[in-house]
């Protein structure tokens, strides 16, 4: 285990820009594991990073690959090869934000789900840095659109999951396309023998760094099971949620059959409550994960593959309706709460044959699981529990690369087209082409109308509320 002394971003040698960014957004300190990689980074070292999800690797290699980029030069740099799509925007969205004051800094997502062509005519004008999945990036690679010979850093962001999704075959495909003098990264929640195989063929004298979390630290996650039958398990989890106050919930099952039935159980019984799987469009995935992100849903149902990548600040209570059939894929559910040293907790719906399962999971990370007892006899006040949402979405027709910024965003809503309040404006969300803000749910019919009526920057954007 190794764990740094406390210190500040200030002792680990970054820009000048890069350190007022920082200061800008408010991180106060620096993680251990990026207190730990940040220096070995900066030095041009391989890497491999073991911690938790939550530990701010993303900014532990963001930063580094941001420092060592030539803007003027339009070429690729930096690649960063994720599992799922949802990862990969929320690494691209970090980049962008710590390279804010980087003038003409490209960051492009290469991932499924979204034409080939746009993505062509991104790479042809060139990027600084590319964020993808294997599967769009080894299409790239073989069409020859995706030209590496100036790439000097990759990194696997969660490599395991990677292996353990069956990426394992196109990751290595990627590795052997890109130069062999270049700088290789992975980050891991775990450290399997596949990890250690992967890291001997394709790293050079490779640093390691394990990261766990102290005491005072795991004791804001808070993790429980419940024994309950097949015939009273949505009963037992409408308990789980009453019992377990919380504005966000963060569902999973095993399959997308499951998501679809529990996500129309949910929502006939009143609740504010959408779907994540493999079955939505990629629009339809941004605008469900966009409506969680900024707590204008308040319940939400993954599949595992699905809800891979999802980050979201505060979440307070994560829910096993299905057990997951492996440890290493408990963790990485249970990691989707309790970030940062913020309380969560993590409940399992088990049946009694699953009891040998909850201490496979306690063996695997040395944490207690603990059984809680549903009191049958207590009724639950369903409709008082379904309650809406604080916030709702608006959904702009203007995004990043019409030049929209949040602030042009938030004087829209409180200037002159909209007139709002600044505490009825919540996260405002700029993708590509698309923006996403969250107004208070007493007033969203009123700012969709205004924004829609408006003009953001003197041009007009349709403005939709989603619902």
């Amino acid at each position: 285990m190794q764990r740094p002394m406390s210190s500040t971003f200030a002792s680990l040698s970054l820009s000048s820009p890069l350190q007022e960014v920082i200061s800008e957004i408010g991180y106060a300190s620096p993680t251990p594991i990026q207190l730990l990689s940040i220096p070995l980074l900066l030095a041009g070292k391989d890497l491999i990073a073991q911690s938790k999800t939550g530990s701010g690797k993303t900014v532990a290699f963001a930063l580094p690959i941001l420092q060592a980029l030539v803007v003027d030069k339009r070429r690729l740099q930096a690649l960063v090869v994720c599992p799922t799509r949802e990862l990969a925007a929320q690494v691209a969205r970090e980049i962008r934000k710590l390279g804010r004051k980087h003038k003409g800094l490209a960051v492009l997502e290469v991932v499924g789900g979204q034409p080939v062509r746009g993505q062509v005519d991104a790479l042809q004008r060139g990027v600084h840095v590319a964020v993808g999945t294997p599967g769009r990036l080894l299409d790239h690679l073989e069409r020859g659109t995706l030209h590496c010979e100036t790439l000097t850093t990759v990194v696997l962001d969660e490599a395991d999951r990677m292996l353990d999704m069956g990426f394992g075959a196109d990751v290595e495909s990627i590795l052997r396309c890109l130069p062999k003098e270049r700088q290789t990264v992975l980050f891991s929640a775990t450290y399997p023998s596949t990890i250690e195989s992967m890291s001997c063929r394709y790293q050079r004298n490779a640093e390691r760094i394990t990261i766990e979390e102290a005491e005072e630290e795991t004791s804001a996650l808070q993790q429980f099971y419940v024994e309950c039958g097949k015939e009273d398990k949505l009963e037992t989890l409408y308990w789980v949620m009453n019992k377990y106050p919380h504005e966000s919930a963060l569902i999973f099952c095993n399959f997308k059959a499951s998501v679809s039935e529990l996500q129309r159980e949910l929502a006939n019984a009143g609740f504010n409550v959408d779907r994540l799987d493999g079955d939505l469009e990629q629009f339809q995935r941004d605008q469900v994960l966009a409506k969680f992100r900024n707590q204008s849903l308040r319940v939400l149902i993954a599949t595992d593959v699905a809800g891979r990548g999802i980050d979201v600040e505060d979440l307070e209570l994560v829910v096993n309706y299905e057990l997951p059939p492996q440890p290493n894929i408990y963790v990485h559910r249970i990691g989707r709460t309790a970030r940062a040293g913020k309380a969560g907790v993590a409940v399992s719906l088990i049946s009694s044959r699953e009891r040998t399962k909850i201490q496979s999971i306690e063996a695997e990370t040395g944490e207690s699981v603990q059984a809680v007892q549903r009191d049958s006899a207590s009724l639950v006040d369903v409709p008082a529990l379904a309650r809406e949402a604080k916030m709702q979405t608006i959904l702009i027709s203007g995004g990043r690369k019409d030049k929209v910024r949040p602030g042009d965003i938030l004087g829209a809503l409180t200037g002159e087209a909209g007139g709002l309040r600044g505490e009825d404006i919540g996260k405002i969300e700029i993708q590509a082409r698309l923006s996403y803000v969250a107004v208070s749910r007493a007033v969203g019919k009123r700012a969709a109308r205004g924004l829609g009526g408006g003009r953001i920057k003197g041009k007009r954007y349709r403005a939709t509320l989603l619902r």
